[in-house]
Protein backbone atom coordinates (compact mmCIF):
# COMPACT_ATOMS: atom_id res chain seq x y z
CA UNK A 1 0.00 0.00 0.00
CA UNK A 2 1.56 3.13 -0.89
CA UNK A 3 1.80 6.01 1.70
CA UNK A 4 -1.83 8.39 1.53
CA UNK A 5 0.29 11.25 0.87
CA UNK A 6 1.52 10.03 -2.44
CA UNK A 7 1.50 12.25 -5.23
CA UNK A 8 1.34 9.23 -7.49
CA UNK A 9 -2.24 7.93 -8.73
CA UNK A 10 -4.12 5.43 -6.82
CA UNK A 11 -4.82 2.10 -8.26
CA UNK A 12 -8.57 0.99 -8.21
CA UNK A 13 -10.26 -2.16 -8.85
CA UNK A 14 -13.79 -2.47 -9.99
CA UNK A 15 -15.84 -5.03 -9.13
CA UNK A 16 -19.42 -5.42 -10.34
CA UNK A 17 -19.65 -4.60 -14.27
CA UNK A 18 -23.10 -3.84 -14.92
CA UNK A 19 -25.50 -1.20 -15.43
CA UNK A 20 -24.13 0.71 -12.06
CA UNK A 21 -20.37 -0.55 -12.19
CA UNK A 22 -19.91 0.63 -16.04
CA UNK A 23 -20.91 4.44 -14.16
CA UNK A 24 -18.26 4.06 -11.89
CA UNK A 25 -15.89 3.16 -15.24
CA UNK A 26 -16.83 6.60 -16.38
CA UNK A 27 -16.61 8.29 -13.17
CA UNK A 28 -12.91 6.85 -12.71
CA UNK A 29 -11.68 7.77 -16.16
CA UNK A 30 -12.78 11.40 -15.61
CA UNK A 31 -10.09 11.30 -12.86
CA UNK A 32 -7.54 9.65 -14.66
CA UNK A 33 -5.09 12.37 -13.14
CA UNK A 34 -5.39 10.44 -9.75
CA UNK A 35 -6.82 7.21 -10.85
CA UNK A 36 -5.54 3.97 -12.74
CA UNK A 37 -8.18 1.83 -13.31
CA UNK A 38 -5.88 -1.47 -12.49
CA UNK A 39 -8.39 -4.51 -12.38
CA UNK A 40 -12.14 -4.97 -13.58
CA UNK A 41 -13.87 -8.80 -11.91
CA UNK A 42 -17.39 -9.56 -13.25
CA UNK A 43 -18.41 -13.45 -12.74
CA UNK A 44 -19.08 -13.02 -16.31
CA UNK A 45 -15.69 -11.99 -17.93
CA UNK A 46 -16.75 -10.64 -20.99
CA UNK A 47 -18.61 -7.63 -19.01
CA UNK A 48 -15.29 -7.07 -17.42
CA UNK A 49 -13.91 -7.10 -20.76
CA UNK A 50 -16.35 -4.58 -22.34
CA UNK A 51 -15.08 -2.21 -19.47
CA UNK A 52 -11.08 -2.77 -19.87
CA UNK A 53 -11.53 -2.19 -23.42
CA UNK A 54 -12.50 1.05 -23.04
CA UNK A 55 -11.06 1.92 -19.61
CA UNK A 56 -8.16 -0.11 -19.48
CA UNK A 57 -7.15 -2.64 -16.57
CA UNK A 58 -7.45 -6.20 -16.90
CA UNK A 59 -10.72 -8.28 -16.53
CA UNK A 60 -10.50 -11.13 -13.58
CA UNK A 61 -13.51 -13.01 -12.39
CA UNK A 62 -12.87 -12.82 -8.99
CA UNK A 63 -11.41 -10.06 -6.47
CA UNK A 64 -8.88 -12.85 -4.96
CA UNK A 65 -7.49 -13.54 -8.48
CA UNK A 66 -7.10 -10.06 -9.08
CA UNK A 67 -5.57 -9.24 -6.00
CA UNK A 68 -3.15 -12.06 -6.28
CA UNK A 69 -2.24 -10.64 -9.73
CA UNK A 70 -2.35 -7.10 -9.51
CA UNK A 71 -1.45 -4.17 -6.82
CA UNK A 72 -4.29 -2.50 -5.78
CA UNK A 73 -4.70 0.06 -3.01
CA UNK A 74 -8.70 0.95 -3.87
CA UNK A 75 -11.65 -1.90 -4.30
CA UNK A 76 -14.94 0.09 -5.36
CA UNK A 77 -17.77 -2.48 -5.08
CA UNK A 78 -20.81 -2.74 -7.19
CA UNK A 79 -22.38 -6.02 -6.85
CA UNK A 80 -25.87 -6.79 -5.87
CA UNK A 81 -26.14 -5.12 -2.63
CA UNK A 82 -26.75 -8.67 -1.29
CA UNK A 83 -23.57 -9.98 -1.63
CA UNK A 84 -21.38 -6.72 -0.81
CA UNK A 85 -20.28 -7.88 2.70
CA UNK A 86 -18.24 -10.86 1.36
CA UNK A 87 -16.22 -8.29 -1.49
CA UNK A 88 -15.65 -5.58 0.97
CA UNK A 89 -14.31 -7.58 4.21
CA UNK A 90 -11.86 -9.43 1.66
CA UNK A 91 -10.89 -6.52 0.46
CA UNK A 92 -10.74 -5.13 4.04
CA UNK A 93 -8.60 -8.22 5.28
CA UNK A 94 -6.23 -7.76 2.68
CA UNK A 95 -5.51 -4.18 3.75
CA UNK A 96 -7.67 -2.40 1.00
CA UNK A 97 -9.30 0.87 1.02
CA UNK A 98 -13.34 1.09 -0.02
CA UNK A 99 -16.15 2.44 -1.94
CA UNK A 100 -19.13 0.81 -1.93
CA UNK A 101 -22.01 1.41 -3.72
CA UNK A 102 -25.48 1.62 -1.85
CA UNK A 103 -26.80 0.25 0.02
CA UNK A 104 -23.48 -0.92 1.49
CA UNK A 105 -25.58 -4.15 2.42
CA UNK A 106 -29.16 -5.51 3.09
CA UNK A 107 -29.20 -5.95 7.04
CA UNK A 108 -27.89 -3.99 9.40
CA UNK A 109 -25.37 -7.03 11.09
CA UNK A 110 -24.16 -7.29 7.85
CA UNK A 111 -23.00 -3.60 7.87
CA UNK A 112 -21.60 -4.33 11.72
CA UNK A 113 -19.73 -6.66 10.03
CA UNK A 114 -18.08 -4.57 7.37
CA UNK A 115 -17.31 -1.82 9.94
CA UNK A 116 -15.78 -4.50 12.52
CA UNK A 117 -13.37 -5.47 9.50
CA UNK A 118 -12.45 -2.00 8.85
CA UNK A 119 -11.41 -1.21 12.35
CA UNK A 120 -9.73 -4.04 12.06
CA UNK A 121 -7.74 -2.84 8.76
CA UNK A 122 -7.42 0.65 9.51
CA UNK A 123 -8.16 2.10 6.15
CA UNK A 124 -10.97 4.17 4.67
CA UNK A 125 -14.51 3.50 3.58
CA UNK A 126 -17.14 5.86 1.72
CA UNK A 127 -20.51 4.56 0.95
CA UNK A 128 -22.10 5.96 -2.43
CA UNK A 129 -24.05 9.24 -1.55
CA UNK A 130 -23.72 11.83 -4.09
CA UNK A 131 -26.53 13.23 -3.63
CA UNK A 132 -24.83 14.61 -0.49
CA UNK A 133 -22.72 16.32 -3.07
CA UNK A 134 -25.50 18.12 -5.29
CA UNK A 135 -25.15 21.65 -4.93
CA UNK A 136 -28.84 22.23 -3.65
CA UNK A 137 -28.23 19.63 -0.68
CA UNK A 138 -24.75 21.72 -0.05
CA UNK A 139 -27.29 24.69 0.33
CA UNK A 140 -29.41 23.09 2.30
CA UNK A 141 -26.78 21.75 4.49
CA UNK A 142 -25.22 25.18 5.56
CA UNK A 143 -27.95 26.75 5.88
CA UNK A 144 -29.05 23.94 8.70
CA UNK A 145 -25.78 24.23 10.22
CA UNK A 146 -25.49 27.93 10.61
CA UNK A 147 -28.89 27.80 12.32
CA UNK A 148 -31.11 30.00 9.43
CA UNK A 149 -34.22 27.37 9.57
CA UNK A 150 -34.15 27.84 13.18
CA UNK A 151 -35.35 24.60 15.62
CA UNK A 152 -35.79 21.85 13.07
CA UNK A 153 -39.44 20.61 13.14
CA UNK A 154 -40.39 18.14 9.92
CA UNK A 155 -39.37 16.74 7.31
CA UNK A 156 -40.87 14.93 3.91
CA UNK A 157 -38.81 12.61 1.87
CA UNK A 158 -41.23 11.44 -1.12
CA UNK A 159 -40.00 9.31 -3.83
CA UNK A 160 -43.22 8.73 -6.94
CA UNK A 161 -41.81 6.54 -9.30
CA UNK A 162 -43.11 4.29 -11.60
CA UNK A 163 -41.21 0.63 -12.50
CA UNK A 164 -43.16 -1.65 -15.19
CA UNK A 165 -44.00 -5.25 -14.94
CA UNK A 166 -41.16 -5.59 -17.49
CA UNK A 167 -38.38 -3.64 -15.29
CA UNK A 168 -38.88 -6.48 -12.43
CA UNK A 169 -39.30 -9.34 -15.20
CA UNK A 170 -35.90 -8.14 -16.35
CA UNK A 171 -33.78 -9.70 -13.69
CA UNK A 172 -34.77 -12.49 -11.03
CA UNK A 173 -32.84 -10.65 -8.23
CA UNK A 174 -35.23 -7.27 -9.38
CA UNK A 175 -37.20 -6.95 -5.88
CA UNK A 176 -36.14 -10.34 -3.90
CA UNK A 177 -35.27 -9.59 -0.01
CA UNK A 178 -31.90 -11.38 -0.65
CA UNK A 179 -30.47 -9.36 -3.36
CA UNK A 180 -32.06 -6.08 -3.09
CA UNK A 181 -33.29 -5.79 0.49
CA UNK A 182 -36.49 -4.33 -0.20
CA UNK A 183 -38.11 -2.22 -2.76
CA UNK A 184 -39.19 1.12 -3.14
CA UNK A 185 -37.84 1.84 0.00
CA UNK A 186 -34.86 0.54 -0.11
CA UNK A 187 -33.58 0.48 -3.48
CA UNK A 188 -35.59 3.78 -5.11
CA UNK A 189 -35.73 5.86 -1.74
CA UNK A 190 -32.80 5.07 -0.24
CA UNK A 191 -31.11 8.28 -1.70
CA UNK A 192 -34.06 10.59 -0.36
CA UNK A 193 -34.51 8.96 3.06
CA UNK A 194 -30.37 9.68 2.86
CA UNK A 195 -30.83 13.23 2.89
CA UNK A 196 -33.57 13.27 5.30
CA UNK A 197 -31.50 11.61 7.89
CA UNK A 198 -28.14 13.85 6.47
CA UNK A 199 -30.58 17.52 7.50
CA UNK A 200 -32.68 16.22 10.51
CA UNK A 201 -30.18 14.03 12.19
CA UNK A 202 -30.10 10.57 14.20
CA UNK A 203 -33.33 8.88 13.70
CA UNK A 204 -34.26 7.46 17.18
CA UNK A 205 -37.98 5.48 15.73
CA UNK A 206 -39.90 4.64 12.63
CA UNK A 207 -43.47 3.21 12.66
CA UNK A 208 -44.44 2.31 8.80
CA UNK A 209 -47.05 0.27 6.24
CA UNK A 210 -45.88 -1.55 3.11
CA UNK A 211 -47.82 -2.97 0.23
CA UNK A 212 -47.67 -4.93 -2.75
CA UNK A 213 -50.55 -3.08 -5.20
CA UNK A 214 -49.74 -3.09 -8.67
CA UNK A 215 -47.25 -5.30 -9.07
CA UNK A 216 -46.86 -9.36 -9.63
CA UNK A 217 -44.22 -11.88 -8.81
CA UNK A 218 -42.50 -9.56 -6.35
CA UNK A 219 -41.12 -10.19 -2.76
CA UNK A 220 -40.73 -6.89 -1.69
CA UNK A 221 -42.94 -3.48 -1.41
CA UNK A 222 -43.92 -1.54 -4.27
CA UNK A 223 -45.89 1.11 -1.74
CA UNK A 224 -43.94 2.17 1.75
CA UNK A 225 -45.38 4.98 3.86
CA UNK A 226 -43.84 5.69 7.72
CA UNK A 227 -42.87 8.11 10.00
CA UNK A 228 -39.73 9.00 11.84
CA UNK A 229 -38.84 10.62 15.06
CA UNK A 230 -35.57 12.21 15.36
CA UNK A 231 -33.59 12.66 18.57
CA UNK A 232 -34.05 16.63 17.83
CA UNK A 233 -37.90 16.25 18.40
CA UNK A 234 -38.15 16.67 14.59
CA UNK A 235 -40.58 14.82 12.50
CA UNK A 236 -40.32 12.85 9.42
CA UNK A 237 -42.47 11.24 6.86
CA UNK A 238 -41.49 8.75 4.89
CA UNK A 239 -43.29 7.87 1.01
CA UNK A 240 -41.22 5.48 -1.41
CA UNK A 241 -43.23 4.12 -4.67
CA UNK A 242 -43.06 2.46 -8.05
CA UNK A 243 -46.50 2.39 -8.57
CA UNK A 244 -46.92 6.09 -9.15
CA UNK A 245 -47.99 6.23 -13.11
CA UNK A 246 -46.14 7.76 -15.25
CA UNK A 247 -43.51 8.44 -12.65
CA UNK A 248 -43.22 12.11 -11.46
CA UNK A 249 -40.47 12.88 -8.63
CA UNK A 250 -38.18 12.68 -5.72
CA UNK A 251 -38.88 14.99 -3.37
CA UNK A 252 -37.44 16.26 -0.39
CA UNK A 253 -38.80 19.15 2.06
CA UNK A 254 -37.12 20.47 5.18
CA UNK A 255 -39.15 22.77 7.32
CA UNK A 256 -38.07 24.93 11.07
CA UNK A 257 -39.28 27.69 12.86
CA UNK A 258 -37.95 30.00 10.54
CA UNK A 259 -37.40 28.98 7.24
CA UNK A 260 -37.96 25.86 4.85
CA UNK A 261 -36.46 24.06 1.92
CA UNK A 262 -37.59 22.21 -0.99
CA UNK A 263 -35.56 20.28 -3.53
CA UNK A 264 -37.10 18.12 -6.05
CA UNK A 265 -35.14 16.56 -8.61
CA UNK A 266 -32.22 17.36 -7.14
CA UNK A 267 -32.99 21.14 -7.66
CA UNK A 268 -33.34 23.62 -5.43
CA UNK A 269 -36.87 24.66 -6.07
CA UNK A 270 -37.78 26.43 -2.78
CA UNK A 271 -35.69 27.99 0.25
CA UNK A 272 -36.40 30.63 2.73
CA UNK A 273 -34.17 31.41 5.51
CA UNK A 274 -33.87 33.65 7.91
CA UNK A 275 -30.03 35.19 8.63
CA UNK A 276 -29.09 35.11 12.12
CA UNK A 277 -28.68 39.01 12.07
CA UNK A 278 -32.41 39.50 11.03
CA UNK A 279 -35.59 39.28 13.01
CA UNK A 280 -38.23 36.26 11.77
CA UNK A 281 -41.30 38.01 9.88
CA UNK A 282 -44.21 37.59 12.42
CA UNK A 283 -46.80 35.39 10.32
CA UNK A 284 -50.64 35.23 11.61
CA UNK A 285 -50.80 32.38 8.97
CA UNK A 286 -48.55 31.93 6.15
CA UNK A 287 -49.06 29.86 2.64
CA UNK A 288 -46.83 29.51 0.03
CA UNK A 289 -48.34 32.13 -2.27
CA UNK A 290 -47.20 34.62 0.51
CA UNK A 291 -43.67 32.99 0.96
CA UNK A 292 -40.59 35.00 -0.55
CA UNK A 293 -38.88 32.23 -2.32
CA UNK A 294 -35.03 33.26 -2.41
CA UNK A 295 -33.90 30.46 -4.46
CA UNK A 296 -33.08 33.18 -6.90
CA UNK A 297 -30.16 34.15 -4.67
CA UNK A 298 -28.65 30.99 -4.79
CA UNK A 299 -26.61 30.85 -7.96
CA UNK A 300 -26.32 26.98 -8.35
CA UNK A 301 -23.81 25.41 -11.11
CA UNK A 302 -25.31 23.61 -13.86
CA UNK A 303 -28.31 21.61 -14.03
CA UNK A 304 -28.82 18.02 -13.19
CA UNK A 305 -30.22 15.58 -15.82
CA UNK A 306 -32.66 14.61 -13.56
CA UNK A 307 -34.47 18.21 -13.50
CA UNK A 308 -34.58 17.54 -17.51
CA UNK A 309 -35.84 14.03 -17.79
CA UNK A 310 -32.57 12.28 -17.30
CA UNK A 311 -30.87 9.74 -15.58
CA UNK A 312 -30.16 11.22 -11.94
CA UNK A 313 -27.12 9.21 -11.78
CA UNK A 314 -25.36 10.71 -14.33
CA UNK A 315 -24.84 13.61 -12.58
CA UNK A 316 -21.28 15.00 -11.55
CA UNK A 317 -22.20 13.67 -7.72
CA UNK A 318 -20.53 10.76 -8.14
CA UNK A 319 -17.31 12.43 -9.10
CA UNK A 320 -17.54 15.01 -5.99
CA UNK A 321 -17.71 12.25 -3.59
CA UNK A 322 -14.78 10.21 -5.40
CA UNK A 323 -12.63 13.86 -5.05
CA UNK A 324 -13.81 13.84 -1.36
CA UNK A 325 -12.40 10.42 -0.83
CA UNK A 326 -9.33 10.97 -2.75
CA UNK A 327 -8.16 13.95 -0.65
CA UNK A 328 -9.09 11.76 2.62
CA UNK A 329 -6.71 9.23 1.21
CA UNK A 330 -4.12 11.84 0.99
CA UNK A 331 -5.12 13.36 4.49
CA UNK A 332 -6.48 16.86 2.95
CA UNK A 333 -10.21 15.64 3.77
CA UNK A 334 -12.69 13.88 6.34
CA UNK A 335 -14.77 11.30 4.60
CA UNK A 336 -18.06 12.77 4.23
CA UNK A 337 -19.98 9.37 4.14
CA UNK A 338 -18.59 6.66 6.34
CA UNK A 339 -19.79 3.15 7.10
CA UNK A 340 -21.60 5.21 10.90
CA UNK A 341 -23.03 7.64 8.32
CA UNK A 342 -24.82 5.08 5.39
CA UNK A 343 -25.81 2.80 8.89
CA UNK A 344 -28.01 5.48 10.28
CA UNK A 345 -30.11 5.74 6.76
CA UNK A 346 -30.14 1.84 6.65
CA UNK A 347 -31.57 2.09 10.44
CA UNK A 348 -34.81 3.42 8.98
CA UNK A 349 -35.23 1.39 5.99
CA UNK A 350 -34.69 -1.51 8.11
CA UNK A 351 -37.25 -0.65 11.10
CA UNK A 352 -39.55 0.92 8.41
CA UNK A 353 -39.60 -3.12 7.33
CA UNK A 354 -39.89 -4.76 10.44
CA UNK A 355 -42.03 -2.03 11.42
CA UNK A 356 -44.68 -3.14 8.79
CA UNK A 357 -43.61 -6.90 9.70
CA UNK A 358 -44.50 -6.75 12.99
CA UNK A 359 -47.36 -3.55 12.76
CA UNK A 360 -45.23 -1.63 16.28
CA UNK A 361 -42.98 1.20 15.88
CA UNK A 362 -39.80 0.17 15.85
CA UNK A 363 -36.39 1.54 18.03
CA UNK A 364 -33.35 2.46 16.17
CA UNK A 365 -31.08 3.50 19.51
Amino acid sequence: MRDALSSDKFRFALVGAGIIGTHHGKVISELDDQIDLVAVVNRTLDKAEKITAVRGGTAFTSLTEAMAATDIDVVVICTPAGGRAEVAIEALEAGKHLIIEKPAEVSLSKIDDIIAAQQRAGTQVTVISQHRFDPATEVALTAIKAGELGRLTSGIASIDWWRGQSYYDSAGWRATWKVDGGGALMNQGVHTVDLLVAMLGTPVEVFALTAILAHERIETEDVAVGVVRFESGALGVLHATTAAFPGLSARLQVHGDKGSIVIENDELSFIHLTRKDAARDEKFFGLKDHANNQVAEYALPGGSPAAAGGDPSLSDAHRYQYENFLAALRGTEEIRVGLAEHRQTLSVIVGAYESARTGRPVSLV
